[in-house]
């Protein structure tokens, strides 16, 4: 029995003309095999050296054809090239080949073409038998533990995709970690290829496809809103000159938390600038806060309240803006079918409670912090990685915060929540929408935060001055402390 193994360049029009004739002898020799291997352009010449280094052989060009006296894996005795083969078939079967230049040429590309294919069919696969790489940081946060079952429900993914959880957090937090860790395992879940924990920074983020920051903890106590906005330059720094060092190629970066989270996105995508068009910050926390408040008032369910739009600063001066808000499902006098819907804000007749007590308790909302408490941060997280992976729902709007390249005329360069919508494994911010214009007065509110917050980070300025409206400053003349949302006061004095 001939064993003969056929390795060449993908791209090799004598590889091309010496494969087609050994496949006419396997056809008509019943005691004649052959094994074909193509290798890329590319790697082709390190592929030979290789080759011939381990089995010391003299050999320089493609193809290279040797012979197994038994079953491949043998002992193998080289052949040769071209040459060698067509003067072999010539000598023991009589055969040789007659295809022309032009032939080979067209054959060979064809085989490029089959090579490069089949490489992607395999990188495909490789992608469903490999597991995702989710890193959670600040895993001893209570978000985390509401998290976990989320991710490995199938939902967020999708029901093809395993996943292995990363829980990286400081060395404090280990026992925590490992108690974690064990009730994770405890899930059984058919989609959790493994959870394990990490408190060595220098390995966080390995190969990491998806990075979710909670809540960063702080070393040391501080004592001013300035000292709060640079402790979380310090870390940003650190963690998105981890990313740029360990982080898979196509990592996706969803930042969370009760305070600084634009601050923080803008930090990441300064400290880790060749994945900035990949960070994001979740704003559906808040917004499902505010449809839930919604649905109070109307006597019906926040699922059916839609297209709420959440402007500015997640997790401090924002603008609820219900100009494009529908429900859907009302009971009322008008009935319609399921995809019927009625503007919020003609349903509301309460203006005083829309202005006042609707936008009181929102500040309040995001002034403690309440928005990620745990269970609503996790939701929050991840529906927006499940938008992100498999698309939002047709014609919905979303909230997110991403990096302002001007849009709707918000400064450049701060992370700005504003109106989304996810598709094709990205998000699109949707610049069409008509009658959604903002005041110079509500864009000032929501920026000059953001703005100042990020000058801090960068040194740039020495002191915080948290914006006050007229309204405010009135009030203070008169003595009278109102709640703010802008300073997240009641995080920054103790640690975290």
């Amino acid at each position: 029995i001939a064993n003969l193994n056929f390795l060449g360049r993908a791209d090799c029009p004598y590889y091309a003309k010496a494969e087609l004739l050994a496949d006419l002898l396997q056809k008509n020799l019943p005691d004649f095999r052959i094994h074909k291997i193509t290798q890329h352009p590319d790697v082709w010449e390190e592929w030979l050296k290789e080759l011939c280094k381990k089995n010391k052989w003299s050999h320089k060009n493609s193809p290279i054809i040797w012979r197994e006296l038994l079953d491949r894996g043998g002992k193998g005795l080289l052949l040769g090239g071209y040459n060698e083969f067509l003067e072999h078939a010539q000598l023991y079967y009589g055969v040789t080949s007659s295809m022309t230049t032009e032939l080979m040429k067209t054959v060979a590309q064809e085989n490029l073409g089959a090579h490069i294919e089949k490489e992607l069919e395999e990188e495909a696969l490789k992608g469903l038998i490999n597991p995702l790489q989710v890193w959670i940081t600040s895993a001893s946060a209570p978000a985390c533990y509401n998290l976990i079952p989320i991710l490995t429900s199938g939902e967020v993914f999708g029901p093809h995709m395993e996943i292995s959880i990363n829980l990286f957090d400081d060395k404090q937090a280990e026992e925590k970690l490992t108690s974690l860790v064990k009730e994770a395992q405890d899930l059984a879940s058919p989609f959790l290829r493994s959870v394990s924990l990490c408190t060595q920074a220098e390995e966080a983020f390995r190969q990491a496809h998806v990075i979710i920051f909670l809540d960063d903890h702080v070393d040391k106590e501080v004592y001013s809103l300035e000292d709060c906005i640079r402790s979380r330059a310090t870390l940003c720094h650190l963690y998105g000159s981890l990313i740029e060092k360990n982080a898979h190629d196509s990592v996706r970066i969803i930042v969370g938390g009760k305070t600084f989270v634009n601050l923080k996105t803008s930090l990441l995508m300064r400290y880790a600038p060749n994945f900035a068009h990949n960070i994001i910050a979740v704003a559906l926390g808040v917004e499902g806060k505010a449809k839930a408040e919604l649905a109070r008032k109307l006597k019906t369910t926040p699922s059916c309240i839609k297209d709420v739009i959440i402007w500015g600063n997640i997790s401090g001066n924002n603008y609820v803006d219900l100009r494009k808000a529908k429900v859907y499902r009302y009971e009322s006098a008008v009935w319609g079918p399921p995809h019927y819907s009625r503007p919020v804000l003609s349903l509301i007749f309460d203006s005083e409670w829309v202005n006042r007590e609707f936008v009181e308790s929102l500040k309040k909302f995001t002034a403690t912090g309440r928005q990620f408490g745990g269970i609503l941060a996790a939701h929050s997280i991840a529906t927006t990685l499940k938008y992100w992976y498999h698309g939002s729902p047709p014609g919905e709007i979303v909230s997110l915060g991403v990096l302002s390249e001007g849009q709707f005329g918000i400064p450049e360069g701060i992370v700005f929540s504003m109106p989304v919508k996810f598709e094709n494994g990205t998000w699109v911010v949707l610049t069409d929408l008509e009658d959604i214009e903002i005041s110079e007065k509500i864009m000032t509110r929501m920026t000059s935060d953001l703005i100042q917050e990020k000058l801090v980070a960068l040194g740039e300025l020495i002191n915080f001055q948290p914006y006050q409206s007229e309204t405010d400053l009135a009030k203070e003349d008169e003595k009278t402390t109102l709640p703010t949302t802008n300073d997240n006061r009641e995080h920054w004095k103790v640690s975290d």
